[in-house]
């Protein structure tokens, strides 16, 4: 059975000194730690946390990564220099990113590519609005935003991970229910079984406001293989709660 995955992402959050207060706290509370863990960070702290992590139980990642791979692109951060921070993982397609940053399918499943082709494992994001759930779009949309990685990393889509986040969960205080979160983790299985022969093995996290009180609830649901956390991340008590919910 593998082990759940618990990954941070501290948004634009932080600074020096919160991010050693917090890291340091999360590395002290994580003793026996029987579940994969990582925290998506903001770029600049890139080098600050890889040195607080290495040798720990956390590992690095990063919040985005840019379609190009080098050039006059102002601003933009290549997936080798990721890479040069020992970087693990990489969220992509976040939904912030498509909603503010207008990022398309065509582009997130580019973003994966260059993720892939670094070494570093793309989490890629998926998730309905609340117009689009309440339409009875969900299936839709996800399949849609899922199938353009699919098509573009084709044999390559086994290394990738896949985060559902309801867009309607995200930072609103809702959560879907287990039994909904489960439903639209079971349709990204199945897709995922039709491209790959290991889709069973490949990790499915949730990402729609889960905290301390609702994560041992969904991480019980048999295609929810752990939590892309928002909010929960940056309080120490309710990550590492997260993070034994998932042992």
């Amino acid at each position: 059975m593998k082990k759940k995955l618990i990954a941070g992402n501290w948004k634009m959050n932080g600074s020096l000194a919160a991010n050693e207060a917090l890291v340091t706290a999360l590395i002290a509370g994580m003793v026996n730690t029987n579940c994969r863990v990582a925290v998506c960070v903001p770029a600049p702290y890139l080098q600050q946390v890889q040195r607080l992590v290495t040798g720990t139980a956390i590992e690095l990642g990063a919040q985005d990564v840019s379609q190009h791979e080098s050039g006059a692109y102002t601003g933009e951060v290549s997936a080798a220099m990721l890479r040069d921070f020992g970087t693990r993982y990489c969220l992509v397609g976040h939904s912030e990113r498509r909603q503010y940053h207008g990022e398309t399918d065509s582009t997130v499943a580019v973003k994966a590519q260059r993720a892939l082709a670094s070494g570093i494992t793309p989490i890629v994001c998926v998730g309905e609005t609340l117009e689009e759930r309440e339409a009875g779009r969900t299936e839709e949309v996800v399949k849609r935003q899922l199938a353009a990685v699919i098509h573009t990393n084709g044999h390559c889509i086994s290394e990738l991970i896949v985060a559902y986040e309801p867009v309607w969960a995200i930072g609103t205080g809702k959560t879907a229910t287990p039994e909904e979160a489960q439903q639209v983790h079971a349709v990204l299985r199945g897709q995922l079984r039709a491209a790959t022969e290991q889709a069973d093995r490949m990790f499915i996290l949730y990402g729609g406001s889960m905290n301390a009180a609702n994560a041992a609830t969904l991480l019980s649901q048999s295609d929810i293989d752990g939590g892309l956390v928002g909010g929960a991340s940056l309080k120490v008590p309710d990550f590492l709660s997260i993070v034994a919910a998932a042992q």
